[in-house]
């Protein structure tokens, strides 16, 4: 039996969109679903989502415009709210009547945007290193290369770039640097390495920025049960922002995992027990 099965299904504007399957679709547990950050994509959650799998279903999409999924013809259509209707569509599809997302980055604002729209749908949150507000050191990085091609003539060229751009990643073996790279950039028809996403999305989100309130979007996972996890060294997610979510949720579980930047891989071991702990109570 292989790891995960690959299923597309078509939004409602008619793209097909991609996502992975893994685990059994009857096991009683409660599933997971996957939103990975704004430029990633499934392969990000292969080991967490491997890892889980051997007793619940876990669900990892790619968004429009990222990894196997359609771009879209119109840029705009890159504005989150097209996200929240195309993981809700998903949520339909793949039969996710309630489940625990697991929001990474850019995923935890959709998490956020699904508690307001289809709370009973949402049986617990995790967020992975994401809060309502993003500090603008980490924000001003994020902007900077997402609009912009960065093509790379091999993999090890994008080995070297990955660990450039993102010094703070928990990678530690070449293999996992190699995986992070597989994850970012993809083989072009020029037999060069491409960023694995349409690049003309910076335009939407940075227009989006300011659509939303964005503690109004957090205050409505008030009443879901949440661990949220932070790196000690993420230029995102800032302390002072983490301890305010704290005060804000009353049922938060917070983790803080050092020498880490943004986002956490989710198999560091402090992150892989606080998970399975946090999990343990949707079985």
């Amino acid at each position: 039996m292989t790891e995960y099965r690959e299923r597309h299904y078509l939004a409602e504007d008619g793209l097909s969109l991609y996502f992975r399957d893994y685990g059994d679709p009857l096991s009683s547990a409660t599933p997971v679903l996957c939103l990975p950050g704004l430029t990633r994509n499934s392969r990000d959650f292969h080991r967490v989502a491997s890892r889980l799998a051997g007793e619940r279903r876990v669900i990892c999409p790619d968004y429009r415009g990222r990894g196997k999924s359609d771009h879209d013809p119109e840029p705009a259509n890159y504005h989150p709210t097209v996200h929240v209707s195309d993981v809700r569509h998903l949520m339909t599809v793949a039969g996710l009547h309630r489940t625990v997302i697991i929001g990474t980055s850019f995923g935890g604002f959709l998490a956020m945007a699904l508690a307001l729209a289809v709370p009973s749908s949402i049986a617990a949150v995790v967020l992975n290193d994401v809060g309502p507000e993003v500090a603008d050191s980490g924000l001003t990085r994020i902007m900077d290369y997402i609009g912009r091609d960065h093509p790379q003539p091999d993999w090890p060229s994008a080995v070297a770039e990955m660990k450039r751009m993102f010094p703070n990643l928990s990678c530690e073996t070449d293999a996992e640097w190699l995986a992070g790279a597989r994850g970012t950039w993809r083989e072009g028809d020029d037999g060069m390495l491409h960023f694995d996403w349409d690049i003309r999305l910076a335009e939407a989100i940075g227009k989006a920025r300011h659509d939303f309130d964005p503690w109004s979007l957090f205050r409505a996972l008030c009443g879901i049960p949440m661990l949220a996890f932070r790196g000690g060294k993420s230029d995102v997610l800032s302390p002072e922002i983490f301890e305010h979510m704290q005060r804000e949720h009353s049922d938060l579980k917070a983790v803080t995992v050092p020498d880490v930047g943004h986002p956490l891989s989710l198999s560091e071991p402090q992150a892989v027990k606080a998970l399975n702990e946090f999990l343990d109570r949707y079985k």
